[in-house]
């Protein structure tokens, strides 16, 4: 059974995720203790790493941002065709996508990779893709994603959501519904609870 969620439903995906190939992971410590997520900014592909990306000839793919700036030439022509999407790790800055493509609105799909759920970054992407940089299309939030992030992802701009492997899509998708009347506004309303419903219908 499929695992990702898009527009409130469980759908086949008819992307490819692709990854890099595995390098070394380094464990940093800082005050004696170990640094669980990755500095914004800070790189964590080689050169070798991008170069061995295998991406499948045909069909929809979603490559990694790194792979994309290193093989544009090879890469441009499935995008021409809507068959190229990016995604960037939440430790990756945004400006560095926003300046990667002429228009975000090309790119079909962006998919924002999550390392740890605890990660709030992936908040802070989604809503600044939607807002400041008036990105329409799929935005796809991939990785640790767990039941209990759904609504929010969904406040912040996401629309599909590939949930983790070893837990439910179908438990995931009722997690769209935890709120009836979120009460602050945000990208999927804009309008707070007190300015939508008069007072006593909440």
């Amino acid at each position: 059974m499929s695992n990702l969620i898009r527009n409130n439903a469980i759908v086949e995906n008819e992307w490819t995720t692709v990854t890099l190939p595995a390098g070394e992971e380094t464990i940093r410590k800082q005050a004696g203790k170990v640094v669980m997520f990755k500095l914004t900014g800070e790189q964590t592909c080689t050169p070798e790493q991008i170069a061995a990306t295998v991406i499948p000839e045909n069909g929809k793919v979603i490559v990694p941002l790194a792979v994309w700036q290193a093989r544009k030439d090879e890469l441009a022509p499935r995008l021409v065709k809507g068959e190229l999407g990016l995604w960037l790790a939440t430790h990756e800055p945004l400006q560095t996508l926003v300046d990667a493509v002429d228009d975000l609105n090309q790119l079909p799909i962006i998919a924002v990779h999550v390392e740890r759920f605890a990660d709030g970054r992936i908040f802070s992407i989604g809503n600044l893709l939607r807002t400041r940089h008036g990105y329409n299309n799929e935005l796809r939030a991939f990785g640790d994603v767990l039941r209990d992030q759904l609504f929010f992802l969904k406040r912040c701009g996401y629309d599909s959501y590939q949930i983790r492997a070893d837990r439910s899509a179908a438990d995931a998708l009722a997690g769209l519904q935890d709120f009836s009347q979120p009460y602050q506004g945000a990208v999927d309303e804009s309008m707070p609870v007190w300015r939508r419903l008069p007072r006593g219908a909440q």
